[in-house]
């Protein structure tokens, strides 16, 4: 079935062109062997590359030197096409993706993950019980950006029986591949772990820019608030006009920004992503031969396995204060909301009796040649009703207000609270495990 579905998708697969390089990594028992180079790939010496033929050829050794691990890459580190990260859209012809996908034993339901949304990752073994391979998928795909499609991907399959890690990898300019290809450049002792690159991606997904949008956005929040309960401190510069007046369109406009901004790389999706490479893990360290176990590597496994456990951690951490932002925003789009509701109740109180006040007021003035006297007997009536009216609605609108105000005040201490209460929790979590 995976056949099947693997050609029928390339068949209908668009197909672009970008530019191509390769990456070989090899290790070998003589240190003095150890190679690492990058170059371009073209297309008249890609089934070379391949199939290690021509000036791909494994070099020879001298005897007793044999090759420990290594890792073989063919990259679009920085795909251009307008398109390249659409759905059902290839980079290659659909004779030289299926040849490279079989030659490096790629996972052939890759093809069938181009329409996935967000951040994916799979990890699983093929279908060889004689000569096994852990295959892996690690792909984000955003929205268009000034009509370019953006993403990268990663398409992995790793050899136990020569410990060799073939793939395919690619991303648009505005990913972190180029930063990650040259991190695992440097990092050449430690290809021997096919998880390795992955973590690399994942830890520039994590960085610290993404601790910042949150930082930032609780900064912004806390604006946001200044200007809605009209404190003392808010700055002029920020929400209020020259003339002194609250800018109310500007508010309900950086509500909705704000929002979108936290949540931005939201936890949850990458902490399944922690999850799954974990299992990944484990799948790697079960079938890994014992010949090639080693004191080094174990170390390099239980480092990676740290590391995810301090992803895991942080994105806890982030998601709590995540949350937190969430809700106070939700308190400041209710109190922009009542605002707003309030001066739409006013209008409809004052206009109407505005208005009959100018219809009947009339009866009060006669300024006719012959009137006498000019103005009514009865005008204090006029006065006597609206003025008394008006000092109810004022007074109760003033209480209204002074009320309103105390409720989201007690709103906010009951957030400081919760927010003191869940980071003791997520500290807790952090005590127990370890």
């Amino acid at each position: 079935m995976d056949n099947y579905m693997f050609r029928e998708h390339v068949s209908e697969c668009r197909q672009v062109s970008e530019k191509t390089h390769y990456v070989e990594i090899f290790n070998y028992s003589d240190p003095l062997y150890d190679s690492s180079e990058e170059h371009p790939l073209t297309m008249d010496e890609f089934d070379n590359f391949l199939y290690r033929r021509g000036a791909f050829e494994p070099a020879r050794m001298k005897e007793g030197v044999k090759l420990l691990n290594g890792v073989r890459l063919i990259l679009q580190k920085n795909a251009e096409h307008a398109d390249t990260f659409a759905g059902h859209t290839i980079s290659f012809t659909a004779e030289a993706y299926e040849s490279m996908v079989r030659a490096m034993r790629l996972p052939l339901k890759a093809v069938e993950g181009t329409n996935i949304v967000g951040p994916f990752f799979w990890c699983a073994y093929d279908q060889d019980d004689e000569d096994p391979t852990l295959q892996i998928i690690f792909r984000k795909s955003d929205v268009r950006k000034k009509g370019k499609t953006r993403g990268w991907e990663i398409m992995l399959s790793h050899c136990f029986s020569n410990g060799i890690t073939s793939g395919y990898v690619k991303g648009t300019p505005s990913s972190n591949i180029v930063l990650a290809i040259r991190q695992l450049e440097h990092c050449v002792q430690q290809v021997v772990h096919p998880m390795l690159l992955p973590i690399i991606i994942l830890s520039h997904e994590l960085s610290s820019q993404n601790d910042l949008k949150q930082r930032e956005a609780r900064d912004w929040l806390r604006k946001l608030e200044h200007a809605i309960s009209m404190r003392n401190d808010i700055e002029r510069d920020e929400y209020i006009d020259g003339e002194g007046y609250l800018e109310v369109e500007a508010i309900s406009r950086d509500l909705g920004e704000l929002h979108g901004q936290v949540l931005w790389k939201r936890p949850q999706a990458y902490l399944e992503i922690i999850k799954e490479m974990e299992a990944g893990m484990d799948r790697f360290k079960v079938k890994l031969p014992q010949e090639n176990r080693s004191p080094v590597l174990d170390k390099l496994h239980r480092s990676l396995v740290s590391r995810l456990d301090f992803y895991r951690l942080k994105l806890k951490g982030i998601e709590v204060y995540q949350a937190t932002t969430i809700e106070r925003l939700n308190i400041q789009r209710g109190a922009d909301s009542t605002a707003m509701k309030a001066i739409a109740l006013l209008g409809a109180l004052f206009l109407p009796g505005t208005f009959v006040a100018s219809v009947f007021s009339m009866s009060f003035f006669d300024f006719g040649r012959d009137a006498n006297p000019a103005i009514s007997q009865q005008l204090w009536v006029y006065f006597a009703i609206s003025i008394p009216l008006t000092i109810v609605i004022v007074c109760g609108w003033v209480m209204f207000d002074r009320r309103r105000k105390e409720w989201f005040a007690s709103e906010e201490v009951d957030v400081e609270k919760s927010i003191e209460h869940m980071r003791m929790g997520v500290m807790t979590i952090s005590w127990s495990q370890q």
